[in-house]
């Protein structure tokens, strides 16, 4: 048994697949950036209508933005925020898992997040209360996050008594860190106007749970194991 439980892939040129999204989220953002500049997300512009994710644009048949959505970020600090916590989280995760299920993992969850986040704008969106909650069919949503949470929630159920340092200050056991940003960032928004993909962050979670009890079930020794080292 190599890397903790499943063996990872061969790795290309020395670089883990959590360094090359992140060099790939990188690259995105710094060429569009240099494209549009300043009307980056400009009303009605290319990123919003082709890149970023809203129910308008899947009512569209948009729906290659599910995906390009993940790789855009709104600012430097949005994007320097997700790929730090991709970093710490995804290596960590890519190793016990290996690279073809961390991918699929990466790419489904945040595409079920991208879904979760549309289906809530569509069904709620026209009522003040659900615009205030799940935001509206007219939001558009960008980043990582909802791919970085279904990542969290595979942790929060492989090795729940993990201890991360939220913030880099506090220590919490996995699960209690994954719920606690989910409450953290949702009431955030709620109180402050900052444009935050809750539900996005809800259903990757969700995403990477669901994920998380298939290989436990799938695997009991190996995760049984794994959960051995972090009690």
């Amino acid at each position: 048994m190599r890397s903790y439980v499943f063996r990872p892939r061969r790795r290309i040129f020395d670089f883990s697949l959590t360094v090359w999204i992140i060099i790939l989220n990188f690259l995105v953002f710094v060429i569009l950036s240099a494209i549009f500049g300043r009307s980056l997300f400009s009303g009605g512009g290319f990123v919003l209508k082709n890149i970023a994710l809203s129910f308008n644009n899947i009512l569209h048949f948009r729906v290659w933005t599910l995906l390009t959505s993940m790789f855009m970020h709104g600012s430097w600090t949005h994007l320097i925020f997700n790929m730090v916590s991709l970093f710490f989280i995804g290596s960590f995760v890519e190793k016990i898992i290996g690279r073809r299920r961390y991918f699929w993992l990466y790419i489904l969850g945040g595409i079920f997040a991208g879904l979760f986040f549309v289906t809530l704008a569509g069904l709620f969106g026209d009522f003040s209360w659900g615009a205030k909650l799940f935001g509206t069919k007219f939001v558009f949503a960008v980043g990582a996050s909802g791919a970085i949470f279904a990542l969290g929630g595979l942790l929060s159920v492989l090795t729940p008594k993990m201890r991360v340092w939220v913030m880099f200050v506090i220590p919490l056991p996995m699960w209690v860190a994954m719920v606690g940003l989910l409450g953290f960032f949702w009431l955030m928004s709620l109180s402050l106007p900052i444009g935050i993909g809750n539900t996005a962050h809800l259903g990757g979670l969700l995403a990477g749970v669901f994920y998380g009890f298939y290989l436990k079930k799938k695997f009991p020794r190996k995760i049984k194991y794994l959960q051995s080292r972090f009690r």
